[in-house]
């Protein structure tokens, strides 16, 4: 009847909003660290709090920053998913931080960035550059990136061993992207150790560059000295 079409036509929207919102809940849940304050006892325990911590130096603080106490929540687990969390994030402020450095100076691919497009015309301010670009080609970047994200927990169970059962946190797993030149390969453990720790404090840092940026860019005068960019 005209009624009941009525009420799958008001219901529809409804049910299909409870079933992404289920669906976006049960994914955020697949990739939550566990909160459990028991400590792993088997063979594939998880590094210890302690050795997570050890990692980078912080004498310019002399002791580990940590006002909101994040680092005694949790297992050790956790504060290995954390760190994790944080290389990666680091990783992304960087490529982040070069790029819109490298669009502000002006340097640009040659070709197209897409179909009347050329490189030489996208903004030299990070914003505008980014609003250039078309729908799709964001699409694909953010695909990418996410197809990423899931390789790497994939690759983690079936390469090695993953960062919250015994790994180290900030390796990715994805064939070619962890140090694809093999520059890591003959390094001593305490050479690699150092580089952990470079990068750790060079990926804090560009998070709080790019951040920089972004307020400078949407907020006038909100960083003292920054010229527009």
């Amino acid at each position: 009847s005209s009624e009941d079409k009525l009420s799958k036509s008001i219901n529809f929207p409804s049910t299909m909003k409870s079933a992404i919102l289920l669906s976006t809940l049960s994914l955020a849940t697949a990739f939550a660290p566990a909160v459990n304050k028991a400590s792993s006892t088997s063979l594939d325990a998880c590094l210890s709090r302690e050795k997570i911590l050890s990692e980078p130096d912080t004498t310019e603080f002399g002791k580990i920053w940590d006002p909101l106490g994040l680092a005694e929540q949790g297992s050790d687990e956790t504060i290995a998913w954390y760190r994790h969390a944080e290389i990666k994030h680091g990783r992304v402020a960087m490529a982040a931080f070069v790029g819109w450095w490298a669009t502000g100076a002006g340097l640009r691919f040659p070709g197209e960035l897409s179909y009347g497009l050329n490189f030489a015309d996208v903004p030299s301010k990070g914003l505008e550059a980014w609003d250039a670009i078309p729908g799709w080609g964001k699409a694909q970047m953010l695909i990418f990136a996410g197809l990423i994200e899931l390789h790497d927990e994939l690759f983690h169970s079936v390469r090695g061993t993953h960062y919250m059962k015994g790994g180290q946190p900030g390796k990715n797993m994805v064939p070619g992207l962890f140090d694809p030149f093999g520059l890591s390969k003959g390094r001593s453990e305490e050479a690699k150790a150092k580089g952990r720790s470079s990068e750790i404090k060079n990926g804090r840092l560009a998070m709080v560059g790019i951040a920089g940026m972004w307020a400078t860019a949407t907020l006038e005068g909100s960083v003292p000295l920054q010229p527009p960019c």
